[in-house]
């Protein structure tokens, strides 16, 4: 071998490693840059949902009983105790909105949420101007509009919550929406309640209020169940098992149905039980708050260190290449083989809430993953399984009309008649806005048209009844698709797009009927069809 096949040995010995090291360095920091800015993000992000969390349990609700204290008696104290109060919210909810990531706000889910909230926002600003100008009385219930806001502050930061990549935020972070969506519950089932015990304008619209706060309450109180591994989160459940606490319950209980008697007694003894409870809860809340921001500021600062450990090292490799180079230049032996692996495992979990937060039916992940297993079962045991796809006609201009309040209102009986009508183990979702899907195991076309057909009469004879006391009509059309694993091919998808064709042929024959897709299997290439509202 001759001197220049010799250099060039040399030199590429030299040279690839070189290369290779610096490549592998560079991809390393990549890489960790890249979590770097995620935890950064997840960070940002845990601060934004424990801030939302403190507009929605404390912030509007202070300013909710300040607004409610200066109606029972206006002076000057209690006036400037609400000015105070508005003064906070302002800018809490400036705050807010000034550190929402624009990404964020341009994200069409989210975008629609924000759109709520700061509709929500409005009423509290035009229900100041009225009460400032004395259109509002003593006995006037404002509590709804303020109820209304932290309900849409909470949905913001459900979906806050679902951006969070990190493990442990992800946990803290479901942690605090489970106590915030409890203690809002109870906020309402305590306003509802002390009214109810005091005999005080409690009407159909109030206990189908109470009902909803009871719900929520109990929803938030579920998802504590299998949040145990926090020490807040036990403290809270052994402190809802007291005796007196769980009393409240049997009270609760008692005045959903109607069987307590109203009594000043009872009253009394309600609410100093009650605000013994929303004490309790705000003073876990504002832990679960505290905690949150912490540890999204420890794991920041631990990122920071594995940042600065990763380019210290990458440093150090390029060091020590240079080294190796510089010797194997003069003689030394070739350096064989130099290599360091470096991975980085992100993994990301999502535990949103699986449930939509105004019918209390699933959403479209929670109902991925539980169809998922039922169409499993169905297929490996050839049973029938059946897809109806249902959604209201006409509810584009309740909206227009009434608002999206009475749009919510109507959401959210129709999801209640939907679980009352359909057999107890078929599994609901809200499919996205006014349209619903429900997935029939064991049920062949035929019977699925049958329980369409009952569900549409119940929604036909429903009546809504709005916060204003109008009342209102609405129908619903159906779509039914099904098939046995021993069709030709299961497709899940091929299911709903039938389903869909089955509605879209409803809407067109008239709206306010049931109809059945046939029983073969549908092109592949079928799309969701334009179809009537």
């Amino acid at each position: 071998m001759n001197f220049e096949t010799i250099k060039k040995v040399v030199l590429a010995a030299i040279v690839l490693p070189f290369i290779f090291m610096m490549a592998e360095g560079l991809l390393l920091i990549h890489s960790s840059y890249e979590q770097f800015v995620e935890l950064k993000n997840d960070r940002e992000i845990a601060d934004l949902l424990a801030q939302a969390g403190a507009i929605a349990s404390t912030e509007i609700i202070d300013e909710m009983d300040a607004t409610q204290r200066f109606l029972e008696s206006p002076d000057a104290q209690t006036q400037s105790a609400m000015q105070n109060a508005r003064t906070t919210l302002d800018n809490g909810r400036r705050k807010f909105f000034t550190r929402l990531p624009l990404g964020d706000q341009r994200n069409p889910g989210l975008k629609n949420e924000l759109s709520q909230l700061k509709m929500a926002y409005s009423r509290i600003i035009g229900l100041r101007a009225a009460v400032d100008a004395g259109r509002y009385g003593k006995a006037s219930d404002v509590e709804y509009i303020y109820r209304r806001a932290a309900l849409k502050q909470l949905g913001i930061g459900g979906s806050l919550s679902a951006r969070i990549h990190d493990p442990v935020l992800l946990r803290k972070s479901g942690d605090l929406l489970s106590m915030l969506l409890t203690y809002h519950g109870e906020m309402v089932v305590n306003a509802l309640g002390t009214r109810y015990l005091a005999q005080s304008e409690f009407s159909a619209t109030s206990h189908d209020q109470l009902v909803q706060g009871d719900i929520l309450r109990r929803s938030g109180m579920d998802r504590l169940q299998f949040r145990t591994s926090s020490a807040v989160i036990r403290d809270v459940l052994r402190f809802l098992r007291q005796p007196d606490q769980q009393a409240a319950e049997i009270f609760t209980h008692a005045i959903l149905t109607g069987a307590l008697k109203p009594t000043l007694g009872l009253r009394d003894s309600w609410i100093m039980t009650q605000q013994t409870r929303l004490s309790f809860l705000r003073s876990k809340i504002m832990l679960l708050t505290d905690n949150l921001r912490t540890t999204g500021q420890t794991l920041s600062a631990r990122s920071d260190r594995h940042m600065m450990a990763v380019v210290g090292l990458s440093l150090a490799l390029l060091i020590l290449v240079a080294i190796i180079a510089g010797l194997a230049a003069k003689g030394i032996n070739l350096v064989d083989r130099l290599t360091r692996e470096r991975e980085t495992l992100v993994r990301e979990l999502r535990d949103a809430a699986q449930t939509d937060l105004l019918t209390g039916l699933y959403n479209r992940r929670g109902f991925e993953f539980a169809a998922k297993a039922l169409v499993t079962q169905a297929s490996s045991r050839s049973r029938w399984f059946s897809i109806v796809l249902f959604d209201l006609d006409h509810f584009k201009r309740i909206n227009d009309v009434h608002g999206h309040d009475a749009g919510d209102i109507v959401l959210r009986q129709v999801a209640d008649i939907a679980k009352q009508n359909f057999r107890g183990f078929d599994l609901l979702v809200r499919h996205g806005g006014e349209e619903f899907m429900a997935f029939l195991p064991d049920c062949t076309p035929e019977v699925a048209a049958s329980v369409a057909e009952r569900v549409r009469e119940a929604v036909e004879a429903a009546s809504f009844i709005l916060p204003s006391g109008e009342e209102l009509k609405v129908t619903a059309s159906f779509g039914c698709a099904g098939r046995t694993h021993s069709a030709a091919s299961v497709n899940f998808e091929d299911l709903v797009k039938r389903a869909d064709l089955a509605l879209y042929a409803a809407k067109a024959a008239g709206r306010n009927r049931v109809s059945s897709g046939s029983v073969q299997s549908a092109s592949p290439e079928a799309g969701r069809r334009s179809r009537p509202a």
